[in-house]
């Protein structure tokens, strides 16, 4: 029995899928099924019930992941004393991070960790966040940037900076003649989304003051990036609110639509780096988090940092 096979059993009843867990391991199908009987054939007993519909765990199964979790729980709990002893924020660190968040951050952080934290190999997961907080639940990724707040107990948020929601719309669109849009300038208008999934998607109905999806006017459109909603925007087919860190063009090009800062009670998300409640990297995972506090984004407002929270975490 090894360690690897433990991890691949835990993946796979995080996902509930062999092909899902297989890609959080990295490795193929055929090789995590394999790794799995090898492991059921040493414990002499069945783990997986192939035979239902759907997937499911034994009896076994169920007490032998528990055990597991506490098992890789304590090694990677022994890598981390060991990574904390050789200086802050040595080695890998899996970083997952949003979508609506990625693209516009990293190229920032990137240099930044490199500068501070020169033995850092920080490993980059862009996924959705319940994709991400599947991630951190089954110790695929050690911590991730989303917007917060996040569901479960099982997480500690260290909040970092406030982004504010722009309007985006084409030039000749009659919200581009006003300074300041409101949620009354929005009613009627067609409002481009990303698809279900992105938590943006719900932080920019709430902004528009709508609450669901089939409201009139609400959207057309269900796009899969920011990208290619801006692209829409551009091309006449309606607006969008975008994240600050999302609503300049990209360097060295010229803005095809105009932005205007939205009047909402809900005009802002909260971006935020999440971990395991009880991760024994916990005060490592903060230096992190104090980096990005400390270099704003223009466009951002940090968020007052908690002593009594920061006191506790060290």
């Amino acid at each position: 029995m090894t360690l690897r096979e433990l991890r691949y059993l835990v993946a796979l009843a995080n996902r509930a899928h062999f092909g899902r867990a297989a890609e959080d391991c990295h490795v193929s199908q055929p090789t995590l099924s394999t790794q799995i009987r090898k492991l059921e054939e040493y414990l002499g007993t069945t783990l997986v019930d192939r035979g239902a519909k759907s997937f499911a765990l034994t009896a076994t199964g169920q007490d032998v992941v528990e055990k597991a979790r506490q098992i890789v729980a304590q090694v990677d709990a022994l890598l981390a004393s060991r990574r904390t002893a050789r200086g802050p924020l040595t080695g890998p660190l899996n970083l997952g991070v949003i979508p609506t968040l990625a693209p516009y951050l990293l190229p920032r952080l990137l240099p930044l960790v490199k500068e501070h934290f020169k033995r850092l190999q920080l490993v980059v997961h862009e996924d959705l966040t319940g994709h991400l907080l599947e991630r951190l639940r089954g110790y695929q990724i050690d911590a991730a940037l989303l917007a917060l707040p996040v569901d479960g107990e099982d997480f500690e948020e260290m909040p970092l900076f406030d982004e504010p929601f722009w309007l985006a719309c084409p030039p000749q669109h009659p919200l581009a003649r006003l300074k300041v849009v409101t949620e009354a300038d929005l009613r009627g208008e067609t409002v481009l989304l990303l698809a279900d999934g992105h938590c943006l998607r719900g932080q920019a109905l709430a902004a528009c003051g709508r609450i669901a999806t089939d409201e009139e006017g609400a959207d057309d459109f269900r796009a899969a990036s920011l990208a290619t909603i801006c692209h829409l925007v551009a091309a006449g087919f309606g607006c969008t609110l975008l994240p600050a860190l999302a609503a300049g063009p990209p360097q060295g090009t010229e803005p095809s639509f105009v932005v205007r800062p939205l009047r909402s009670p809900s005009a802002s998300r909260r971006i935020g780096l999440v971990w395991r409640r009880g991760c024994p990297n916990a005060q490592q995972l903060s230096l992190l988090g104090e980096l990005v506090r400390d270099h704003p984004a223009s466009g951002t407002r940090t968020v007052p940092l908690d002593r009594s929270a920061a006191h506790a975490r060290s």
